[in-house]
C-alpha cells in the first residue's frame, strides 16, 4: 500500500524540523538552547538555594525564574550536581544547622526553626540521616567540657552565682 502524500511533495527526511507534529515546534527546535545556557541557569538556581535555604522549596517557582520546565530543571540539576534540588537544599540546611549548633548559643529547636524546618521531629530525623547522630548528640560532641559544665550546672532561681576561685 502506498502512503498518502501529494506527489508534488514527498515527506522530509527524518531529523529535520519539518517532521514534528506542529509547524511552530520546528522553530522551537531550531532555537534549542546551548548546554552552557542550562549550566548558567542551574548555577543561579543553586546560588538561590544557598542564599534562601531557610525558605520553603518551590521547584515550580525556581523553574519559572530559570525559564525551564520543572522536570527538566530537576533532571539537569541532578546531572550537574549529583542530587535533586530538594536533597541539595536539605544538605545546605543541615550544614547551616551544624554551624549554629557549634556556636552553642541556640537550642536544638531554635536551630531547626532557624534553618527552615517547621517541625523539630523532621529536623531531627533529617539531621540524623545526613550526619549519623541526632542534633543533641552533635551539640554535646562539639561542646567543650568546660562550657558544658557551666551550661549544664543547675542554678536555682539565679540564687547561687558561680564563685571565682580564690588563689592565695
Amino acid at each position: 500500500m502506498r502512503p498518502h502524500w501529494p506527489a508534488s511533495r514527498p515527506p522530509a527526511p527524518l531529523g529535520r524540523s519539518s517532521d514534528v507534529c506542529h509547524p511552530s515546534w520546528g522553530r522551537v527546535l531550531a532555537r534549542a538552547q546551548h548546554p552552557s545556557d542550562d549550566l548558567a541557569r542551574l548555577r543561579r538556581v543553586r546560588d538561590r538555594l544557598d542564599r534562601e535555604y531557610a525558605q520553603p522549596l518551590d521547584v515550580e517557582a525556581l523553574a519559572r525564574r530559570a525559564h525551564m520546565p520543572a522536570g527538566h530543571l530537576s533532571r539537569q540539576f541532578r546531572l550537574a550536581y549529583g542530587e535533586s534540588p530538594y536533597a541539595y537544599l536539605m544538605t545546605r540546611r543541615v550544614e547551616h544547622a551544624k554551624a549554629l549548633l557549634r556556636r552553642g548559643d541556640l537550642t536544638v529547636g531554635e536551630v531547626g526553626f532557624a534553618v527552615g524546618w517547621s517541625s523539630l521531629g523532621t529536623f531531627s530525623t533529617r539531621f540524623t540521616e545526613l550526619v549519623g547522630m541526632p542534633p543533641g548528640a552533635y551539640l554535646r560532641a562539639w561542646m567543650p567540657s568546660s562550657v558544658a559544665k557551666q551550661v549544664t550546672r543547675p542554678v536555682r532561681n539565679q540564687e547561687a552565682p558561680v564563685a571565682e576561685p580564690h588563689l592565695a
